[in-house]
């Protein structure tokens, strides 16, 4: 399917938010995500089926000021 990922489009082949950050090697990383605008928790990200042109985003936290 084709969803974008922070502006960018990408083809994937995940299921569900938690699938597509394991595919991108951050399931493991201190990250925020939102699917097409909404806020997603971490424990939500299993249960956060992906459809066809959602729009993903996915940030990590920078330190500063």
């Amino acid at each position: 399917m084709q969803i974008l990922l922070n502006g960018e489009p990408l083809a994937t082949e995940a299921d569900d938010l938690a699938a597509l950050c394991a595919e991108l090697e951050l399931a493991d990383a201190k990250i925020a995500t939102a699917r097409n605008g909404d806020f997603v928790p971490v424990a939500a990200r299993a249960q956060t089926r992906l459809a066809n042109g959602d729009e993903i985003e996915i940030v990590a936290p920078r330190q500063g000021g």
